[in-house]
């Protein structure tokens, strides 16, 4: 063949050899060798310049040398032809044509670069690599077309065969396809990277190209979890570019460069001239004013951008997907192409058969491509998404810890915790659509140039109607998003309550007060459910617009073009083509109004975000640690001034203290008078208006309110420290902690719950002065540690510890106390009175100076001064406290009950035998993930739920709508198949009249099932929600301390939020996708019976997939979501304990621990989204093969096919592949989603208390009218598998007697009170009250008329006269008088909402003393005839508690009075003492006659100094 005309315009003509169709020769040698050429040398400098970025070590394996080997060969291979032919040059008779020279030149100069970029990668030790893969592919692909042709020339024209370039070519073909071979396998990876170290490391890295763009790297774990359901064991680690170490700081690098940036625009548009001076000194002159004012006139305060700096951190890894999108928009128009050209063979009898076939494989490779291209898309979208909720939770986290106190009483623990679950969420949610807002646009425009070039002008009257729909969705997505801001602030605030009924159970169960609460908490969720059933109205009409839009654009599309002129005839090519066509639309105007509503949730999302990231932080500056060399004060403040917030006024004035190194301070003065705030202005936790305060050294902080982890008693103690097992020793016995380890089941390894649950109020403060002790710092703030102690282990504790002998004898200590017998042994008093320090001095001359503390301590020394000096020596390292907080027992723990132990005479069992134990101790469970299918009971709870009849009716319009769909595009079909009379179709009229009206039944049917399923859907959740919380509400006590509170608030969050939104649109969308399936095979099977072979063996392997993949992805699933609740478990447990965490810098140990916890989290979610791009490839490649195997059967039979039957057979087919994937993505979604539905039911199975109420009552009105209480033979246990706590216990207590119960740790002084009020169930034996068996009543009968004052002053949000009482049962001036006796009335007076006043989340606005009177006021308001008081004034001042006895004493007179004794002197005027011992009856008697008896309480007594 002649190759000089290469010039030609016809080079590229296809021409026939035989039979066969072929290129031209001049073709083969440019064209196909050209482009391989052209790609790489296009992709080179792009790769090489990726390549440089790595930094990774090279890799020395043999696969890349046999690489570079073949590399090299195909280069000699290239020059020998060019060689050749300059030989053939100066032999030959003819002279070859330039081509013959400038291919195989550029070629081998292209295998030059293929040698050096395979060179390159190995150094830059690549794996395995795409661009490389490609470039061989493409060669071997363009050389088989050629490698075709030179077989058929040498069997057809055997003469004009060259041998030299045949040889060379067979020979360049082979070491091709080895080159391609070499190129699939992925090399191992270089020795000694991370990978390596790596026990488990992700696969992801080291597969080949091929495995993975198919994702076929993830299938051993599929395989394991289709064998068995994943463990924890299985999950890979994550990859270092996801982790929260790496993610994390580039977002708050950036975020504070932005904030940075913001503020400097700002400094340069204020005035101010302090900072003119400033500038003078720093920087040469001062700015002119006039300057200045020219500036100021630029706009408002700029906020940082969240947004702007979100797109700096993700976006360029976030980029590619663009390109993989944009490439899979253009492929998306092929099909309907090759649909057409399809349509035109059948149509067209004389086209040769073998146009048909090559139709066929050019759509199954685009549709494969297509596939692929979209998944990859889509994994780089999920990843984007998963790392920035990895950095929105570690920078909201990281912004907790140094947030300022005002700010921080702006959001409440639920507000920041839904920061972190919901709105991160959301973002990820948008980063998988966010690209439809260019890629929507561009698809439109493509669909609309097509649809012009098919039916002209008429497409108008569709776009018309597309531009009209806009604004209707426009303005559905804006209503929708105020709903969602409503809807989440309903949330915010129920999530709230919730959290604090949960912290405050206990108190909730003692006041019977859950009905109050569960009403609460309905009427939160009724407002929440009204507004999700208007936005259901909304969806109903947006789904309604939805289904209509492309069916009216199609309908307007097509009666246009019939009606403009009677000679355009709707023929298949048209219609199908334009159908297909509008199938495509129907994608980015469905997205559309999703992509913005998603948008708008994010934006919402991103604001709260932004104001929470913008918060004000705590002065860093406030404190300063640089103190002058030599300066003999650790601790100085001079002028200073100090608020809580900037709006409100100063709560600590002119401070005027300089602290000697090494002294002992004590601060004292009353309730309210600034002596916490003190200490939290030397943390630097307040805002310093003036002044200067200097620290020099580190600084231990010992809160009034203990703060307790939830670790291991040695954990909370040791605090992150090293281990130092000696001083951690003597620090546990000078902190009294030994005889409280000798009782915990396992030592000092048990459990502590959440907050504490099962220490007392004692042991919390031992733990947490232990914690403070054991670290060793320069400087002790210690806010009232003693307060609720016993006063003798007070007193070991303050010799041991705090005093002038004490561990801690060489460092500064300021002590905030009650305790006025600590007093003398003080070197310096500060006395504060309203926020100022009115005295100063140590203990001889402020008595000297006559002023208010002496005046203070007259009053109150008289008890106190009797100590006795011998009480020192017994009590010296025993600890033991009487009648103190200690018990484990007091804190009515079901667990910490295995403390009776000790009573079973096995107390000296060594503490080393329990810690090996450690099982002994566990306390709370774990969320556990539940295994195996999700069982239909749970289906058909959600369906009970809604209701059977209207998910029956929803079932039905359903089927009415799809019935219609096909029976519409059926008939469209037959109206194409109408003959053609005169250039014109004569039933058209009819045929466009019918047409329409099935458009508008199937838009009807649709509106009503949409509305149907979402109504039912709010009912359903709020079946749920309301059944959950009651079946919460009626567990007994023990079911809280097992439970973390962040699994509750958990399921009350996250899992209702699934059922009330996610859920139904679920259904929906499953529905949908199913019938969409099978209208689509059975249109297939109709037109094309042949297909009926292959369907069965692709619908089992449909099946099979879909089975593998739902088991692998519904146990990852329930492992991430049992890895999410820690993450929210350890943020609240931080938020609580900030101060603490910020004194003793520990700040990063925490950000390392919640960072760990986020990747555990994502270490499970990752393999799921792996997961679903594995499965959606093979499906769709299922879609694929449909699609093309009813192309080929419908080119084989086209004899006895019609155009309009082919044409619905294949527009239906194109769809079948997204139906298909959302199918399976649904039935699984369907499947991970329904097990917020199981998590929910979950609670209705576990125990319950007693029933509430009996109806009806057997109680007289008034009972108890007396307060006479008989224990008979009454015995207790906390759980089946333990000893008694109390046994045998036989007493009557008269009406109106008042009884001290004093005892060790341990004695059960609290469980008698707990069996009391059945917060544990009786074991054996009975309580009377008045006569009545008290197991014979509801809870809240017995629990609403005896009161109880418990230990721990628990006050929730909200106004004040809520609190006193929630029940509103009680008048305004009776809640005025209650207040007036228990001496709040003036302080409650003085506030600008008087009873309204809004108490914060935790009652953190008031002090302790103010909420243990508040408690007191309380049992004023039910004034019973029973009052329990369990060491009600541990908190408070000398000078209170004698407020609240005096109160108890008048107020209380005629009733009965249990009181847990704590300081003995309250209850040396009591008609009797009960003193417990190993739970049974010690002593039982008047107190002066116990006293003569010198038995146990005349011990007691002598330790307090009392006798």
């Amino acid at each position: 063949m002649d190759l000089e005309n290469c010039s030609s315009p016809n080079f590229c003509h296809l021409q026939t050899l035989g039979l066969y169709p072929d290129f031209t020769q001049c073709f083969h040698n440019t064209v196909l060798v050209w482009l391989p050429c052209l790609y790489l040398w296009i992709c080179a400098p792009i790769y090489l310049i990726y390549l440089r970025t790595k930094t990774v070590s090279p890799s020395n394996r043999i696969l890349f040398l046999s690489l570079q080997a073949v590399s090299l060969l195909l280069w000699i291979i290239c020059w020998a032809d060019v060689f050749y032919s300059f030989w053939e040059r100066s032999h030959g008779s003819s002279v070859p044509a330039p081509v013959l020279l400038v291919s195989p030149t550029l070629l081998g100069l292209t295998m030059l670069l293929a040698t050096f970029i395979v060179q390159y990668e190995r150094m830059k030790g690549v794996q395995s690599s795409g661009v490389m893969l490609i470039y061989w592919l493409l060669a071997t692909l363009c050389a088989i077309v050629t490698f075709r042709s030179k077989i058929l020339q040498a069997l057809d024209q055997l003469s004009t065969v060259c041998v030299w370039r045949y040889t060379t070519f067979f020979i360049y073909f082979t070491l091709l396809l080895i080159a391609l071979f070499l190129s699939c396998l992925p090399d191992r990876p270089p020795l000694f990277s991370q990978a390596v170290k790596d026990p488990n490391p992700c696969p992801e890295h080291g597969a080949s190209f091929l495995s993975k763009i198919t994702f076929w790297w993830i299938s051993r774990m599929m395989v394991i979890g289709y064998k068995r359901p994943l463990e924890e064991k299985d999950l890979w680690s994550l990859n270092l570019d996801d982790r929260s170490q790496n993610v994390v700081p580039q977002l708050v690098h950036r975020w504070n460069t932005e904030c940075q940036k913001v503020k400097r625009t700002e400094e340069k548009t204020l005035y101010s001239p302090r900072q003119d001076r400033q500038r003078e000194t720093k920087q040469g002159p001062a700015v002119e004013e006039s300057e200045i004012l020219l500036t100021k006139t630029q706009q408002k305060a700029k906020e940082p951008s969240l947004f702007w700096v979100l797109c700096l951190t993700f976006g360029p890894y976030f980029l590619i997907s663009c390109l993989y999108k944009f490439i899979q928009d253009i492929l998306m128009f092929v099909g309907p192409e090759i649909l057409r050209l399809l349509i035109s063979f059948v149509n067209n009898s004389n086209a040769p058969s073998w146009h048909g076939f090559f139709y066929t494989a050019l759509l199954f490779v685009c549709t494969c491509v297509q596939s692929l291209v979209l998944q990859r898309y889509f994994h780089v979208c999920f990843v984007t998404g998963m790392r920035l909720r990895t950095a929105i939770i570690g920078a909201v986290y990281r912004k907790a810890l140094v947030i300022s106190s005002a700010a921080r009483r702006t959001s409440t623990v639920g507000e920041i915790v839904n920061l972190m679950s919901v709105d991160a969420q959301r973002f990820m949610d948008l980063i998988t659509y966010i690209n439809m807002i260019w890629s929507a646009p561009l698809q439109v425009v493509l669909a609309l140039y097509f649809l012009w070039q098919n039916l002209g002008a008429s497409v108008l009257a569709g776009v018309a109607v597309m531009i009209l729909l806009v604004p209707v969705n426009a303005v559905i997505a804006m209503k929708t998003k105020s709903y969602q801001v409503a809807q989440m602030k309903s949330k915010d605030n129920r999530i709230k309550l919730m959290n604090e009924m949960l912290n405050g159970i206990k108190v909730l169960k003692l006041y019977a007060w859950e009905l109050a609460f569960k009403d609460k908490v309905a009427g939160i969720r009724e407002s929440e459910l009204q507004v999700l059933k208007k936005a259901a109205y909304l969806g109903a009409v947006s789904t309604f617009t939805w289904v209509c839009a492309p069916f009216l654009v199609a309908l307007s599309t097509f009666a246009v073009y019939v009606l403009v002129d009677e000679h355009n005839v709707l023929d298949a090519e048209k219609a199908f083509v334009s159908l297909a066509l509008f199938n495509i639309l129907r994608f980015p105007l469905n997205m559309l109004p999703m992509v913005i509503s998603s948008m708008v949730q994010a934006s919402v999302s991103l604001k709260r975000l932004r104001v929470f990231l913008s918060h004000e932080e705590l002065q860093e500056d406030s404190v300063e640690h640089k103190v002058i060399a030599g300066s003999p004060y650790s601790i100085s403040i001079m002028d200073g001034v100090f608020c809580w917030s900037r709006s409100e006024s100063p709560a600590l004035k002119r401070l005027n203290v300089c602290i000697p190194e090494g002294s002992l301070v004590a601060v004292v003065g009353h309730v309210g008078s600034g002596k916490s705030s003190l200490l939290s202005a030397l943390l630097g936790e307040m805002d310093k208006l003036e002044g200067t305060v200097a620290i020099k050294g580190s600084v231990a902080y010992v809160p009034q309110q203990a703060w307790i982890q939830n670790s291991t008693l040695k954990g909370n103690i040791i605090f992150g420290q090293e281990r130092k097992e000696a001083w951690y020793q003597h620090v546990v016995e000078a902190c009294a902690l030994q005889p409280d380890l000798e009782i915990l089941p396992a030592g000092d390894e048990t459990e502590i719950g959440e907050k504490g649950v099962n220490l007392s109020g004692g042991q919390k403060q031992r733990v947490s002065l232990a914690r403070a002790v054991y670290c060793d710092r320069a400087i002790y703030l210690l806010d009232d540690p003693l307060s609720a102690v016993d006063a003798h282990v007070g007193k070991h504790i303050f010799d041991q510890v705090i005093g002038p002998q004490g561990l801690l004898k060489d460092k500064t200590r300021v002590l905030v106390t009650h305790g006025l017998s600590y007093l003398p042994q003080a070197d310096l008093i500060l006395v504060m009175v309203e926020g100022e320090i009115t005295e100063m001095g140590s203990y001889q001359q402020l008595m000297a100076t006559e002023g208010a503390f002496s005046e203070f301590l007259r009053t109150y020394a008289a008890v106190d001064q009797t100590q006795n000096n011998e009480s020192v020596a017994k009590s010296g390292t025993k600890g033991l406290e009487n009648g103190s907080a200690t018990a484990l027992a007091d804190s009515s723990s079901a667990i910490n009950s295995v403390s009776k132990l000790s009573q079973t005479g096995k107390e000296d069992k060594d503490l080393s035998q329990k810690a090996k134990n450690p099982g002994v101790g566990k306390l709370t469970e774990a969320d556990k993930a539940s295994t195996g299918q999700v069982k239909l009971s749970v289906f058909w709870a959600y369906l009970k739920a809604i209701g059977v009849l209207l998910s029956f009716i929803s079932l039905l319009l359903f089927i009415t709508h799809h019935g219609l769909s096909l029976f519409s595009n059926y008939w469209l079909s037959l109206w194409t198949d109408d003959p053609v009379i005169n250039g014109t179709q004569p039933t058209r009229m009819m045929r466009l009249g019918v047409y329409g009206a099935l458009g508008f039944s199937q838009g009807v049917a649709v509106f009503g099932f949409s509305l149907s399923m979402s109504i039912g859907g709010i009912l359903a959740s709020r079946y749920l929600h309301q059944s959950m919380l009651y079946d919460v509400l009626r567990s007994p006590m023990s079911f809280f301390e097992r439970t973390p509170s962040g699994n509750l608030v958990n399921r009350f969050s996250k899992e209702i939020d699934t059922i009330d939104t996610v859920i139904p649109q679920i259904f929906k969308m499953f529905l949908g996708s199913m019938f969409n399936v099978l209208g689509a095979c059975v249109v297939i099977l109709i037109a094309t019976p042949l297909v009926a072979v292959v369907i069965p063996f692709l619908g089992l392997l449909y099946f099979f997939v879909q089975r593998f993949y739902v088991a692998s992805s519904r146990q990852l699933k329930r492992l991430e979501s049992v890895s999410r609740s820690p993450i929210y478990t350890h943020f609240n447990e931080t938020l609580l304990g900030t101060s603490v965490i910020r004194a003793f810098g520990e700040q990063e140990r925490f950000i390392c621990n919640s960072d760990q916890r986020v990747d555990h989290n994502q270490k499970a979610y990752f393999p799921s989204i792996v997961a679903n791009r594995w499965l959606a490839i093979r499906l769709e490649f299922v879609g694929n093969c449909i699609v093309s195997f009813a192309a080929l059967f419908a080119v084989i039979a086209r004899e006895s096919l019609s155009p309009g039957i082919m044409g619905l057979s294949i527009s239906y087919a194109l769809q079948l592949t997204t139906s298909l994937t959302w199918l399976v993505r649904m039935s699984s979604d369907m499947e991970t989603n329904i097990v917020a539905v199981e998590k929910v039911k979950e609670y209705s199975d576990t125990e319950k208390e007693a029933e509430w109420k009996h109806e009806p009552s057997s109680l007289p009105s008034g009972w108890p009218t007396e307060g006479q209480i008989e224990l008979r033979g009454f015995c207790l246990r906390y759980r089946h598998d333990l000893d008694l706590a109390i046994r045998n216990i036989n007493i009557t207590i008269s009406g109106g007697e008042k009884v001290g119960i004093v005892g060790r740790t341990g004695a059960g002084k609290s469980s008698l009170t707990l069996g009391l009020f059945r917060i544990i169930e009786r074991a054996e034996g009975h309580i009377f009250i008045d006569g009545v068996d008290i197991a014979q009543l509801g809870l809240h009968e017995l629990r609403s008329r005896i009161t109880i004052i418990p230990q721990d002053p628990v006050v929730f949000s909200g106004s004040l006269r809520m609190n006193l009482d929630p029940f509103d049962s009680y008048s305004d001036d009776e809640v005025w008088r209650a207040l007036e006796f228990s001496h709040l009335k003036n302080f409650v007076s003085s506030l600008p909402d008087k009873l309204n006043h809004e108490c914060s989340e935790g009652g953190e606005n008031l002090s302790v003393g103010q909420r243990q009177l508040l408690c007191l006021a309380r049992a004023l308001l039910r004034k019973t005839k029973i009052l329990v008081l369990d060491e009600a004034t541990a908190a408070v001042d000398m000078e209170t508690d004698n407020l609240i006895q005096s109160t108890i004493r008048s107020q209380f007179e005629d009733c009965t009075i249990l009181t847990i004794a704590h300081r003995l002197n309250t209850i040396m005027d009591y008609t009797r003492v009960l003193v417990l011992e190993k739970g049974e009856i010690a002593e039982f008697d008047s107190p002066s006659n116990l006293i003569s008896q010198r038995g146990a309480f005349y011990k007691m007594a002598k330790d307090a100094g009392l006798v």
